[in-house]
Parts: structure tokens; C-alpha cells; sequence
């Protein structure tokens, strides 16, 4: 399984900005997807996740009202729609894959994971 994220880069705070992550090497909606950062100076931390048919999401409470997960499993493409950005989201974004149905805010259970894609919020 890759995974290539992309789509970051420098916005303003209030901005909104929309980032991507291709899957390939193996059949999409067998997979839950989740999505991370790591800010600068601090450890990798959960953002959202949602199952592998698209119907169940889940955050973190730091972006929960601002970020939507979503996907299309016929393009093979996991979204991550971030509004109201804030200069503390700024980070590199992960998108990771978990074999199985739901899934989990803990990084270690995920199978696959990209390369991340930095997103730069300036105050």
C-alpha cells in the first residue's frame, strides 16, 4: 500500500484549505483512514479518521466544527477539509491507513502510512 498526502502549503489564519491523500496498491474500502500532524516541537497526534465506507468520522476535540474527513473510494482520494485555520494547526499532515472497518486515534495501530504534506498557518 502507498499513500502520497498533498495539497499543503502557507495560508492565513481563516483561511481555509483542503488536502488530499491518494491510495494505490490495494483495495481502498477494505482500509479505515486516518489523518495526523506533528506540529513543530511536538509529538504526532491524532486529527480525525473515518471508516473505511465513509460513514462514520471522528476528531479531535482541537479541530472538531473546523476539519472534515471524507473520501471517495472509486478515486481512490482521502480529503481533509480544514476551515477557520488556526497558526497551532500548522504541522505536517499524515494520512495513514488501518486495515479493518472503524478508525482508531491511536498512531500505532495503523498499517500504512504516507509521507505527509506540510501546512503553514500565519497569524
Amino acid at each position: 500500500v502507498q499513500l502520497q498526502a498533498s495539497g499543503g502549503g502557507l495560508v492565513q489564519a481563516g483561511d481555509s484549505l483542503r488536502i488530499s491523500c491518494s491510495f494505490s496498491g490495494s483495495t481502498v474500502n477494505e482500509y479505515a483512514m486516518g489523518w495526523f500532524r506533528q506540529g513543530p516541537g511536538k509529538e504526532r497526534e491524532f486529527v480525525a479518521g473515518i471508516s473505511r465506507g465513509g460513514s462514520i468520522t471522528e476528531y479531535s476535540d482541537s479541530v472538531k466544527g473546523r476539519f472534515t474527513a471524507s473520501r471517495e473510494n472509486a478515486k481512490n482520494t482521502l480529503y481533509l477539509e480544514m476551515n477557520s485555520l488556526k497558526p497551532e494547526d500548522t504541522a505536517v499532515y499524515y494520512c495513514a491507513a488501518l486495515l479493518g472497518s472503524l478508525p482508531s486515534q491511536v498512531a500505532a495501530i495503523y498499517h500504512h502510512w504516507g509521507q505527509g504534506t506540510l501546512v503553514t498557518v500565519s497569524s
